[in-house]
């Protein structure tokens, strides 16, 4: 279903008028831009983009259409979606709804029609900022208005949000032994529980709330660091555990994006909100260990300060466009941790040997 008009505003003002689909209302959040050229049904879905309204850079969007299994996440959290051209048919033998359909049913508006070359340069120059998009407020001022009212989302814990409120069980691998490990949820995706089952853990998927004391309950052989949303700094209560876990288990420790900056928080480490970010599947990444170039998938609006990480962790992996940080390790401890997705559906999986290596410490810290 397509509306007639639709805005986008921006922060600064900057104004896009173009053709509403999905939910019809009026949605804020921080506008961000990702450069993959497929996957968008799983993008949607990440729950890293809580508070966030997508651009997606590829022109063309919901050719394949959606379908139940590609879903990442319950629900989605993004606040918006915003492309140059939406498909008007959905080819794939998998389709089962189109896009347009697929938004109302998680809440969400689009905005097709604008330049989105245009304004992933607005953001490439001037930072990730806060925009609006209605199909009901025809008045860029009054849109504009609400805008600097809604909420920043630097400080803000997104965590809460979109972390389950209960334990649950992920999918059992199908090899043996099964190495019961605990999972804290920050906004972890389905496929990341897929690939670590598939390796033989037995993930149980647990709240960012949780406590040392209730992980040290469940006895795992392992403790992993999902993806999620925004600023790690509000997140302290997590920041705790995971130090307890470190001084008290002696276990291995796995963390990705949000628990990559979670673990260097952690261990005394800084992090900062960067500009613009990286969301996308073509994120260069050097492996400083072996020399190999990885191609990955991203999306994280904040780093860890390199200078900031103490002695004790080693810098693994670095950020060919920028040179960031993109993962550390532990000189003694089974600790290491990775800024990007390493499950990365649909792809590339250049780094898909990060659940190799963390199962490999855990049979090693098990004698198996």
């Amino acid at each position: 279903m397509s509306f007639k008009k639709a805005i986008l505003v921006l922060e600064d003002g900057t104004t896009f008028e173009g053709k509403g689909f999905g939910l019809k209302g009026t949605s804020f959040g921080e506008i961000v831009f990702n450069t993959s050229l497929t996957g968008y049904q799983e993008i949607i879905t990440d729950p890293s983009y809580a508070n966030q309204i997508i651009t997606f850079t590829y022109p063309e969007i919901g050719n394949y259409g959606t379908n139940k299994n590609d879903n990442e996440s319950k629900k989605s959290f993004a606040k918006g979606v915003v492309i140059k051209n939406l498909s008007p048919i959905e080819s794939n033998w998998e389709s089962e709804i189109s896009l347009s359909e697929f938004l109302i049913s998680q809440n969400i508006i689009g905005i097709s029609g604008v330049d989105t070359r245009t304004i992933t340069r607005k953001i490439r120059s001037s930072g990730a900022m806060r925009a609006g998009i209605s199909t009901e407020i025809s008045d860029s001022i009054v849109l504009h208005k609400k805008i600097l009212e809604s909420p920043s989302m630097l400080g803000t814990d997104l965590a809460k949000e979109v972390t389950t409120k209960s334990n649950y069980r992920g999918p059992m691998p199908k090899i043996q032994p099964a190495w019961p490990i605990v999972a804290m949820d920050f906004g972890i995706k389905q496929n990341i529980l897929n690939r670590l089952s598939s390796y033989g853990c037995a993930p149980l998927v647990v709240p960012a709330m949780t406590t040392f004391e209730e992980i040290k309950s469940i006895n795992p052989v392992g403790l992993f660091l999902s993806n999620g949303p925004g600023d790690p700094e509000p997140i302290k209560y997590a920041i705790e555990t995971i130090k307890k876990v470190i001084d008290n288990l002696k276990i291995p420790v796995f963390g990705i994006c949000l628990g990559h900056q979670l673990l260097a928080q952690a261990f005394g480490a800084k992090t900062y909100k960067m500009k613009f970010g990286h969301r996308g599947g073509n994120q260069p990444v050097k492996n400083l260990r072996t020399g190999r170039i990885e191609i990955t998938s991203q999306n994280h609006g904040f780093a860890v300060e390199p200078g900031s990480l103490p002695e004790e962790l080693k810098i693994t992996h670095i950020n060919l466009n920028d040179n960031t940080n993109e993962g550390f390790r532990h000189k003694e401890l089974p600790i290491f941790s990775v800024q990007y997705h390493p499950e990365a559906s649909p792809g590339p999986h250049d780094s898909d040997y990060l659940f190799e290596e963390f199962v490999g410490l855990i049979r090693k810290y098990n004698h198996k």
